[in-house]
């Protein structure tokens, strides 16, 4: 009995230390990557990005691509894109004609754009890839906030600022290398003139 009870104990042991290596060592086959959160306009678009990598090349043919909306209140929950090959968004009910394929399958971007949007649109956004035989993969989940034009966050509104500050800054330096690129040329204007004058 001892003999046998140390049988059990040591094949025990065994595969609990396999089941813990398993959980350890586990990755998935394909992993997501999106943002954790977007903010965007009542009435612009705004770009869901989602990447991911896969341990087997990606097949055109066979890689498909789910995104699914849940609203805030968690009592609406719909597909609204479906891809694998060519994409189908949603053809009716709330998403229909404002879902837009955004990605690149060869480059492992399975982005959408959502066009005209809504405060209905508020809520968390999933996308799932399979790139068989990777099927296996965590699901990204972007929240969306859809704010009115004079709600918009700080955050976004330095994003603009320093867009406007940047540009300005190319014009002042485009306007500089003009000016310098033109004295030269007027240098030799003058000189020409001088020796007109002289003879």
């Amino acid at each position: 009995p001892l003999d046998q009870l140390l049988l059990w104990a040591n094949f025990y042991l065994l595969n609990l230390f396999i089941g813990i290596n398993a959980s350890v060592f586990h990755v998935w086959g394909i992993e997501i990557f999106t943002k954790s959160e977007v903010e965007a306009v009542n009435g612009t678009s705004v770009k869901l990005t989602c990447t991911f990598s896969s341990t087997q090349p990606v097949s055109l043919q066979t890689a498909s691509v789910s995104w699914d909306f849940r609203s805030i209140t968690a009592n609406r929950h719909e597909r609204i894109l479906y891809y694998q090959e060519v994409p189908y968004p949603i053809k009716e009910g709330l998403f229909n004609g404002h879902v837009q394929w955004s990605g690149d399958i060869k480059r492992k971007d399975a982005s959408i754009t959502l066009n005209n949007v809504r405060p209905a649109f508020n809520g968390t956004y999933f996308c799932q890839v399979a790139n068989p035989p990777d099927v296996h993969a965590n699901i990204g989940e972007t929240v969306l906030r859809v704010v009115d034009k004079g709600e918009a966050t700080l955050c976004m509104r330095l994003h603009y600022s320093f867009l406007s500050v940047s540009q300005l800054f190319i014009d002042l330096c485009w306007s500089a290398t003009v000016v310098t690129n033109s004295r030269p040329l007027m240098r030799v204007e003058e000189y020409r003139n001088k020796q007109s004058t002289m003879w």
